[in-house]
């Protein structure tokens, strides 16, 4: 490797440091990792993205981050070129980091030849409820974009969306894999997706199905020898939406069926959205041909809500509801209700509920009486402290093995955890949570999370410390 290659590299590496200090580790390895410095010539940085969307995201999300890590590195003077990886050649964006970006350049595609579908074709598989000569694309109507809030818990998978929406099966997002806890919207979304699909592409035939259905039908056809008609009809969907993908697990012969109607559909341009309570690593019992399907696209989590965004949601079924509520209730929900969105409005739908049967007046007596059973008022704030102390009784060792320098496996294990918990769960920078957990360096800290990473991918017994640290952090009392 040359000096004048080695050089870049080290700028970029600097730069994708301070990068990872200052924002989330899914962002990060979303919309960083992924890019490749090519070049540094008199100061002008280079580096490769791999699609015209993902340069105007960044410039319109990170231009002030990306112009803080260069000139950090390089000076006031440095800039930056983006360089647009393409099938076959790749399109130089001129410097935009030294100055807000006003005219993005825009990126010619190539058309390529597809397969013209008559659009009279008989429906050769009549999936109950669809209608044999039009697809129903089996949506909720209520389920839009119009009442999904965005928030930074749900931001990117929310953009994503919205761009697949614009251009199905034509984004570098297919497919679109939305993972998340239960309760925090990703039905919601995927059928915001597809409801816009149809608003912007009438022509295009739409499919939202749980995989529960899926597994149905397919069992139906497999016992009716129609097997063929099942996997023909999933080839002639445009945009299908396939809705809690997990519970493919174990289901060996619809593995098989739903990687050749994949295969074909993704071959086809077709756009695929799957959504899932577990990310595509954490699903057990799916072949790995299947799971690296999955990971073609953009895999997208949904966080919790923060505080604001769980207001904004509280608003907005009132508003849709016709209903006034003082907004000192709403906060005393949106401050206590901490699991996700279905009982956050559950919360609500009770207190109204008591107000409305009782006939008593909407007041924060009243929800606090309401809430009471649901809701531990003593609960304390996350600190490097407490979460220190947690992983100490967890594994039964004392504070001071975790602040020493010993370097037995079990003591180091469970340092690494307090950072990762105390760099998620609190605000404090990575310096200080060095020197709160064994005086060490931000370096040591970095190591510790992405050794975290790593080993709850490829250690079960670990994953399952885990997950039981972060609910016992998550729902401490």
């Amino acid at each position: 490797m040359n000096q004048k290659t080695t050089k870049y590299e080290h700028v970029w590496s600097r730069c994708l440091d301070f990068i990872k200090d200052n924002i989330s580790e899914v962002h990060f390895n979303t919309w960083f990792a992924p890019i490749v410095p090519v070049g540094l010539n008199d100061n002008v940085l280079k580096i490769q993205v791999p699609s015209q969307f993902f340069y105007e995201w960044l410039e319109d999300n990170y231009v002030q981050l990306l112009r803080t890590a260069i000139q950090k590195e390089l000076g006031k003077s440095a800039k930056l070129v983006y360089t647009i990886l393409m099938k076959n050649a790749s399109s130089e964006v001129n410097p935009t980091v030294n100055m807000p970006s006003t005219n993005k350049q825009k990126i010619k595609s190539q058309e390529v030849g597809l397969p013209v579908m008559n659009h009279a074709i008989k429906n050769p598989f009549v999936i109950p409820g669809i209608q044999k000569l039009k697809i129903d694309p089996q949506l909720n109507p209520n389920l839009s974009f119009d009442n999904f809030v965005e928030g930074s818990f749900n931001r990117l998978a929310r953009s994503a969306g919205q761009q697949i929406s614009k251009r199905p099966g034509s984004t570098s997002f297919n497919p679109l894999f939305i993972y998340s806890d239960v309760g925090l919207g990703k039905t919601h979304l995927a059928n915001a997706i597809g409801l816009k699909v149809k608003e912007l592409h009438p022509e295009k035939n739409v499919l939202y199905v749980s995989m529960e259905k899926f597994i149905q039908q397919y069992g139906q056809s497999a016992r009716n020898n129609t097997r063929n008609d099942f996997i023909h009809f999933y080839q002639l969907i445009d945009v299908l939406i396939i809705d809690d993908v997990h519970f493919l697990s174990g289901k060996t012969s619809t593995q098989e069926v739903f990687f050749q109607i994949f295969n074909h559909l993704h071959r086809n341009g077709s756009q695929i959205v799957l959504t899932s309570d577990k990310s595509p690593i954490d699903i057990q019992d799916v072949e790995e041909r299947v799971i690296s399907r999955f990971k073609w696209g953009l895999s997208a989590d949904i966080q919790a809500p923060e505080f604001e965004s769980k207001k904004q949601i509280l608003f907005n079924k009132l508003d849709r509801d016709g209903i006034e509520i003082n907004e000192e209730i709403i906060d005393y929900i949106a401050s206590n209700v901490k699991k996700n969105i279905r009982e956050l409005e559950g919360a609500l739908n009770s207190i109204i509920a008591q107000s409305t049967f009782n006939k008593k007046d909407l007041t924060l007596e009243l929800a606090e009486n309401t809430l009471a059973k649901f809701i531990n008022k003593d609960k304390r704030e996350v600190t490097i402290d407490f979460i220190e102390s947690l992983i100490c009784d967890y594994f039964k060792i004392e504070s001071k093995q975790i602040q020493s320098k010993t370097r037995k496996r079990d003591i180091v294990q469970a340092r690494q955890l307090a950072m990762y918990f105390a760099k998620k769960y609190t605000n404090a920078s990575l310096a200080s949570i060095g020197q709160k957990i064994g005086n060490r360096d931000h370096a040591t800290v970095l190591h510790a999370c992405k050794t975290v990473n790593n080993l709850k991918d490829t250690d079960k017994n670990f994953k399952i410390y885990l997950s039981d640290l972060q609910e016992k952090i998550e729902y401490h009392g």
